[in-house]
């Protein structure tokens, strides 16, 4: 069975049918197109690769020292200044438990006590009861 056994049929044009038109070559390479039978289950491997990070409990004496740390911070506010901050503060994860340590850096526009939340001039939102630390800075 060599070459010379298709010899007879080797150079004829391809059939096409009378029937049917042929495929566009567009439909023709979906056909080997990678195929995804899970439909979202990479998403869901890479969340649940992703770490966060459990809230830490504040001791007595770091709760005491943020307190004197918002007294100031609330009479500055009070004399009509916008005080300089560094603010470590915990944002919980929305779709998992735990969450992340955010760091930020701003001025202090106010602090309302009934919303619980403290805002910045750029109008970022800082739970109250997620600050970790804060740092006022001097100037």
């Amino acid at each position: 069975m060599g070459r010379d056994h298709y010899e007879d049929i080797i150079h004829l044009p391809r059939p096409v049918s009378k029937n049917h038109p042929p495929m566009p070559l567009r439909d023709r390479a979906a056909q080997f197109m990678p195929f995804a039978a899970l439909t979202g289950y990479d998403a869901e491997i890479r969340e649940s690769a992703r770490l966060t990070e459990e809230e830490a409990d504040l001791s007595e004496d770091l709760q005491v020292e943020l307190n004197e740390k918002m007294a100031l911070l609330q009479t500055d506010l009070q004399e009509g200044r916008q005080p300089q901050i560094t603010v470590t503060y915990f944002r919980p994860d929305e779709k998992k438990s735990g969450g992340a340590y955010i760091v930020r850096e701003g001025a202090v526009k106010k602090v309302d006590p009934y919303s619980g939340t403290m805002l910045l001039t750029d109008e970022t939102r800082i739970p109250l009861s997620g600050i970790f630390d804060m740092e006022l800075k001097k100037g």
